[in-house]
């Protein structure tokens, strides 16, 4: 089973710089989270609870 993690804290500056730079409105925080892949932890997180 592979491993998730949450991104490091330069994958996160990489993408505030981003979003800083694109000057459109914040995305929502569900996107947020689906950007930087944390949607996916905690999907792992829930499928690992209920196995147990």
């Amino acid at each position: 089973m592979p491993q998730t993690s949450k991104p490091t804290n330069e994958q996160v500056r990489n993408w505030m710089q981003q979003r800083q730079a694109d000057r459109s409105p914040p995305p929502t925080p569900d996107e947020i989270r689906r950007q930087l892949g944390w949607n996916l932890v905690e999907a792992e997180r829930e499928k690992t609870n209920r196995s147990r």
